[in-house]
């Protein structure tokens, strides 16, 4: 795993090992630019990154990487439809949930290329969030939004008095539960959008050290540990065997090749040496285990009996799927007809927004650190955040049931394949796109038992655990306040969301609205634990260095010499026109934002550091908590 102290060592001396590009042996060859070099594995050892946030790899491996991509967000974005198609009254219209789940793949896509190109900018997948749950269910909960068909179930009202099944009655009846979703998603996005292009997020993290983020990402993904246990644990022996073979392909044979023909131009025919299980580990783990389902499974080895233990390790049993759904539909904005919009429905969405936010942030750092780079600094924070909420008023618009959020599990596959190059989710944000509109093709992945699912996710949701702890490395761990700071963090935002589950009607204040925005907080893994780790960190007494502060901000600085330095975080397009003006300064979403004027504590120095329209310093970038630093070197640029 790449930490931060292995991309200080590359950066030592002043030329970083990422600024060469893996290719560089290929391209004095005589090869050209994105080609994979013929001494691949033979790269400086502190040198963890195939391919780092600004490098491009092949075409053709882009489009393997983001296929895998795209596999790895399928499991998460496919359940959120599965998970509400019954809440929003679909019940068994096939048809209906094949274009919801289409929908959803299609929005994700589009806010994945959003959030890439114009957002935070790191290679982080934008899809379906689960802390949207909980409020839509809540809502559709009241009693106006009753399901007749799920009553019927319990012999509570007669089906003889509604539209049958599929019926274009039936349709309205689910399209206008979906319509108060939308409404209240996008009405309550907005202040998700103000609240990142404002600059309030990155106020915020000024004051935030390795304390807080430590729990926060870290609980990232031990929040997630029931998810991927119910899902393997429908056959251990499919899910330890899906497991096994990622740790081969990703540790164990990561440094074997395999010869590749190819063709140049001029050059005809020639050979080199493709790194293949360190680039697709998960991708060709989960197709050996899919292949190795279908062998069992027309062997009889499984059980035919559906409460039989290892029955969802058949493929054959949603085979119905891909008959049903359809070859080709596109979805577009107010496919369900014209969102409607509730008070009560827009506060309660409001607590989704709010638990998404912090779980995109602590995404943020923990992408940077695999993909080799720079922590993000404020103005990136800022446009991540307000870009989510762009992505899930689009999400409203287009009719998804859900919101878009950072994807938790792409990043710890980014740990895994070592390939944390922006072009390659952009890639994978594209494909969604494109095969959202093919419903068979997605359906056919529906089929992958959900014992393999579950062995990915267990490696997956480990990896981003431990990048969460790994940020302990710049805290002062013989201290017993920041044992006490870590221990109570990580334990209480284990344990009170996990009650909080199990008693949602816990909280009784007389007002619903107030009782969904409570109950979904503080169901929060990761939200209760980086506030806690939070309010600890900065209220009880310690020194910079003990909490950690010194040796993080120290790191930051050291990685802006680096190709993979902060201009990574640089508008496209448009950033040379703005590094010609001084407004943009005044901005907390544009590159050349500057805390300092935004500030009522003078610079010490009385330099004027916007005098020249060149780049902001170092410490301008992370929007560190001192606005008053002095700045020796005006010089500096990135």
């Amino acid at each position: 795993m790449l930490t931060f102290q292995d991309q200080r060592d590359d950066y030592s001396g002043g030329s970083a090992v990422m600024s060469e590009k893996p290719d560089v042996d290929n391209v004095e060859k005589g090869g050209t630019e994105g080609d994979v070099p013929e001494t691949f594995g033979e790269e400086k050892h502190t040198r963890d990154l195939l391919y780092a946030v600004d490098e491009v790899p092949p075409w053709y491996l882009c489009i393997i990487l983001g296929f895998q991509h795209y596999l790895t967000a399928f499991g998460s974005t496919i359940s959120v439809p599965l998970i509400l198609y019954k809440t929003f009254c679909v019940a068994e219209d096939k048809v209906g949930l094949g274009e919801l789940i289409n929908t959803i793949f299609f929005v994700s896509g589009l806010c994945t290329l959003l959030q890439t190109t114009f957002g935070v900018r790191l290679p982080i997948i934008q899809g379906a969030t689960f802390a949207f749950l909980v409020p839509t269910q809540s809502i559709l909960a009241l009693p106006q939004w009753a399901c007749p068909y799920t009553l019927a179930e319990k012999g509570l009202v007669n089906l003889t008095d509604y539209p049958s099944i599929g019926s274009p009655g039936h349709r309205e009846i689910w399209h206008s539960r979906l319509r108060e979703i939308q409404g209240a998603i996008m009405v309550a996005s907005l202040f998700q959008v103000v609240i990142g292009f404002s600059g309030a997020v990155g106020v915020v993290l000024r004051v935030i050290g390795p304390l807080a983020v430590t729990p926060t990402v870290t609980l990232i993904g031990l929040a997630l540990f029931p998810d991927a246990a119910n899902l393997a644990a429908e056959q251990w022996y499919i899910a330890l065997m899906t497991m096994f073979l990622i740790a081969l392909f990703s540790q164990y044979l990561r440094n074997v090749t395999i010869p590749v023909c190819e063709y140049r131009r001029g050059k005809g025919c020639s050979t080199y040496k493709l790194p293949i299980f360190k680039l697709v580990p998960v991708l060709l783990a989960m197709v050996v285990a899919w292949g190795i389902c279908a062998i069992l499974t027309a062997a009889g080895a499984f059980p035919t009996d559906s409460g039989g233990w290892g029955y969802k390790s058949r493929t054959d049993t949603k085979i119905s799927v891909i008959a049903d759904a359809q070859w080709f539909r596109f979805p577009y904005p107010g496919q369900w007809g014209v969102p409607t919009v509730s008070f009560a429905g827009v506060f309660g969405m409001l607590a989704g927004v709010l638990a998404s936010m912090m779980e995109s942030v602590g995404d943020y750092y923990a992408c940077a650190r695999l993909a080799g780079a720079p922590p993000p600094p404020v103005h990136a924070v800022n446009r991540g955040i307000g870009m989510e909420g762009i992505g899930c008023i689009l999400a409203g618009a287009w009719g998804s049931g859900n919101g878009t959020t950072s994807y938790s599990e792409n990043v710890g596959a980014i740990g895994i394949t070592k390939v944390g190059s922006l072009r390659v989710v952009q890639v994978g944000g594209i494909i969604m796109i494109l095969l959202s509109c093919f419903g068979k093709f997605g359906a056919l992945f529906v089929t992958i038992p959900d014992p393999v699912i579950g062995g990915v996710f267990m490696i997956v949701f480990g990896m981003i655990t431990a990048v969460g702890l790994s940020n302990l490395q710049y805290v002062d761990m013989s201290s017993s306040r920041n044992i006490f700071i870590v221990g109570i963090s990580l334990f209480f935002g284990l344990s009170f969301p996990m009650w909080m589950k199990s008693h949602g009607n816990v909280i009784n204040t007389g007002s619903d609205v107030a009782d969904q925005i409570l109950t979904v907080l503080l169901s929060t893994s990761m939200l209760v634990g980086g506030v806690l780790g939070f309010v600890l960190d900065n209220t009880i007494p310690g020194t910079p260095e003990e909490r950690g502060l010194t040796k993080w901000r120290s790191v930051d600085t050291s990685t802006s010499g680096a190709v993979a330095g902060f201009s990574v975080y640089d508008l496209p397009l448009i950033q040379p026109l703005l590094d010609r003006m001084s407004w943009p300064k005044y901005f907390p979403f544009c590159p050349k934002f500057d805390p300092s004027v935004c500030s009522c504590r003078r610079n010490v120095t009385g330099k004027n550091h916007s005098k020249d329209n060149s780049y902001q310093t170092d410490d301008q970038k992370i929007g560190t908590m001192e606005s008053n630093v002095a700045f020796e070197n005006d010089d500096t640029q990135l």
